[in-house]
């Protein structure tokens, strides 16, 4: 009786019939831990603030009753250290909170890599400072640039490694940003700290704001000085005004006072009405300038009716 032979066949696991080559090889780089909150350090240059505020107090409360329930990112340093990539605040709770441990993801990244992934991972919060957005967009934008400058990077999005334009439009759409929007913020890293500062309490506004950071370090410590003595910030008109007084090499601290001197138009004396009490003379949705035409026009008609009335007399 022949002897039947039996050929050996290599079956595929399940997880290789239903998972890609790029998630197998991405679990297989990552690992959940619990590790020690002294064990991960921050990281470098974060551009996002970490502020012992309300939101923090009340994350650190909930951590101390349920634990950190989604784990931060971090990746190995060496030597039993770790660098966070996300998830600063849950580790700052985390300490608030007296935890000895917290969850994290191990995850094995490069420097590059490492600094877009916090970038998009921290762009996800309800409130992100302008300054904050700004120095992040930076820093994505160099790292973006120097992966385009390597060939082993092959897991790199489709267009990564293209620069100017197409970069700028793949960082904004991360965000929700256009490209020059996303200039703009960039070039909010070359204003002086105390300038930047305006822009994130709401004090000066972003069209300015970019205006003047074209001008060199030393004019802006001098606008500084005028903004103090002042009281006020400039209007775009001024800031563009400033900037090219500046190309010009004009741009002195008695030119800038001149500038700010200025009535900017929002500075008119204006009159205000509660929009309340016109809406009754007015179709739902009607746009504040055809309201104020229409009541011009009445105005001018009731003084017409008015000097016909003096006539009479």
């Amino acid at each position: 009786m022949a002897r039947s032979r039996e050929i050996p066949i290599s079956l595929p696991s399940v997880d290789d019939l239903f998972t890609t080559q790029e998630e197998r090889d991405e679990a297989a780089r990552e690992r959940v831990s619990e590790l020690p909150p002294g064990a991960i350090d921050p990281f470098p240059d974060h551009p996002f603030r970490v502020r012992d505020d309300e939101e923090v107090a009340d994350l650190a409360s909930s951590v101390a009753e349920r634990g950190v329930l989604t784990p931060v990112v971090v990746r190995p340093k060496g030597d039993g250290r770790y660098e966070l990539v996300s998830g600063h605040r849950r580790k700052r709770a985390a300490e608030l909170a007296g935890l000895s441990e917290i969850p994290a993801i191990v995850r094995d990244m490069g420097e590059d890599e490492a600094v877009v992934a916090m970038v998009d991972a921290n762009m996800q919060r309800e409130r992100v400072l302008p300054s904050e957005k700004a120095f992040a967009y930076r820093m994505k934008l160099e790292a973006m640039k120097r992966q385009g400058r390597r060939t082993d990077l092959t897991s790199s999005p489709s267009g990564m490694k293209s620069p100017g334009r197409q970069t700028l439009e793949i960082i904004g759409s991360a965000a929700g940003d256009s490209r020059n929007t996303v200039h703009r913020y960039i070039r909010l890293t070359e204003l002086l700290p105390e300038l930047l500062d305006l822009v994130d309490e709401g004090r000066m506004g972003m069209r300015p704001a970019v205006e003047l950071s074209y001008l060199p370090k030393r004019e802006q410590m001098a606008l500084w000085y005028a903004i103090e003595a002042q009281a006020c910030t400039p209007s775009h008109a001024q800031a563009i005004k400033m900037r090219s007084f500046s190309r010009e090499g004009r741009l002195s601290g008695d030119v800038i006072l001149s500038i700010m001197c200025e009535e900017k138009p929002n500075q008119a004396e204006q009159f205000r009405m509660a929009r309340a009490k016109l809406g009754r003379f007015f179709k739902p949705g009607t746009s504040r300038e055809a309201m104020e035409e229409r009541i011009v026009r009445a105005l001018e008609l009731l003084e017409r009716q008015e000097g016909r009335r003096g006539c009479e007399r």
